[in-house]
């Protein structure tokens, strides 16, 4: 199997991971909302969205993060970028793969959510998972412009560009629960 091949192969999982991460978390909030509903619709709703995590986490998400990570090295390794890790030109990919080694860590965060809530465990409100929700937006943004831009882009401004877009993601967040909070009043 030639590099291109691995590489697309290696990116196709990597969006069929994130569009798990991306939804699971919404899963969650409708999961914890569901408990504000009367009892018999509640326990409908909870086994539902059970339904849903489990099939979403179990049969997209995992896999994907797995086949991420097996494709991952392989183009790592087919790609030559090993050695050049720790050189000028490869300083790009190490920075990258530190970003990717804080995502599987955000990965196991929602693995831990995922089994609170199928035990019936509700520790975060539905406005703190919309914030959690987002990281994975973050992380694909950082690793996404690492490895488009790689050595032309300055780790000050990416930094700083980073910074400023979390800043605005969170913005967007409390605007949008002030607004439904407006909306919600009689």
């Amino acid at each position: 199997m030639s590099y291109q091949y691995l590489k697309a192969i290696h990116i196709i999982f990597v969006v069929t991971w994130f569009a798990g991460m991306f939804y699971m978390p919404r899963l969650f909030i409708y999961n914890t909302e569901a408990n504000d509903k009367e009892p018999a619709v509640k326990q409908a709703l909870h086994d539902q969205f059970a339904i849903m995590m489990k099939r979403l986490w179990f049969g997209i998400t995992w896999p994907s993060a797995i086949l991420t990570l097996i494709f991952g090295s392989l183009v790592l390794h087919f790609g030559g970028w090993g050695p050049a890790l720790f050189t000028e030109p490869g300083r790009w990919l190490l920075v990258k793969l530190c970003f990717v080694l804080l995502l599987y860590a955000y990965h196991f965060s929602i693995h831990k959510i995922f089994k609170q809530q199928i035990s019936g465990v509700f520790k975060y409100s539905s406005q703190q998972l919309r914030i959690w929700n987002e990281v994975a937006t973050i992380f694909l943004v950082a690793i996404v412009m690492l490895a488009t831009v790689k050595q032309s882009m300055s780790f000050v401004w990416g930094l700083v560009g980073l910074v400023c877009f979390v800043v605005l993601l969170m913005s967007a967040i409390k605007i949008y629960k002030t607004i439904r909070e407006k909306n919600k009043r009689p």
